[in-house]
């Protein structure tokens, strides 16, 4: 691919991340989209129990698996340097659109929040959840995350520098806001059918399980600067007092 094509397909990756981003704020949410988590059983139970968390362990093992530093090596001898993690972040939404998608709503009220202070408390830790996902992408280099420096670089004939590590803002108080960030989403629930906790459950497990695998990449790569860090740095909980 010419400097020019991988510039085009990394930002054509990008608008793609935007509008699945946006369509999974109202398939959560239950807001103004087709598909939705929450709705009436459709076909039976089975088949919807099979279907969803088939979807769900495809999503794990795709975003979780293309994240090794080892399948990084080998998959860059087959898209150019510059355009893998462009190519990581569209086949991840892909994946996850296919989620959206063909997800099956199972029916069945967990509970439902009348119209009132409680309910404009949930919507608003879910909207704050959404929030807080896209400040922290910005925290540790939204642009380098989502493959926009390295297209942009290659655009110039520059060679990629990698993120250095650093633990800005939020990521003082805890390793993981991120992750925060999504757990209060899939949580964050004013009417939550059996579908939800499903999806929340094996969202929250697998988010504790890439954690560890996350964490032993970035031991790999940072050392004992990693591992002095995450000694001092609760997981995911802020400390109410520090570590000696």
């Amino acid at each position: 691919m010419s400097r020019i094509g991988i510039f085009i397909y990394g930002i054509v990756c990008y608008l793609v991340f935007l509008a699945v981003f946006l369509y999974g704020v109202g398939f959560i949410g239950g807001f103004l989209t087709p598909t939705s988590l929450d709705g009436i059983l459709l076909s039976s139970l089975g088949e919807a129990l099979t279907v969803d968390l088939g979807l769900l362990g495809v999503f794990a093992v795709q975003h979780s698996g293309m994240a090794r530093p080892g399948f990084k090596e080998w998959w860059k001898r087959v898209v150019p340097e510059a355009a893998e993690r462009s190519t990581y972040v569209l086949l991840s939404l892909l994946v996850l659109a296919a989620l959206f998608i063909y997800w099956e709503p199972i029916g069945g009220v967990v509970w439902n929040l009348a119209p009132g202070a409680a309910r404009d408390v949930v919507i608003g830790l879910y909207v704050f959840g959404w929030l807080l996902l896209l400040y922290t992408t910005f925290l540790i280099d939204h642009f380098d995350l989502f493959g926009l420096k390295q297209i942009w670089r290659r655009l110039n004939e520059k060679s990629y520098r990698a993120p250095v590590f650093r633990t800005p803002s939020l990521y003082k108080l805890v390793r993981h806001p991120l992750y925060i960030g999504w757990l209060t989403i899939v949580w964050a629930a004013p009417t939550m059918t059996v579908a939800h906790p499903i999806f929340a459950i094996a969202t929250t497990a697998y988010i504790l399980i890439a954690i560890r695998f996350e964490e032993r990449d970035l031991v790999s790569a940072f050392g004992n600067v990693y591992v002095d860090y995450r000694a001092r740095t609760s997981m995911l909980l802020p400390r109410l007092w520090p570590r000696r």
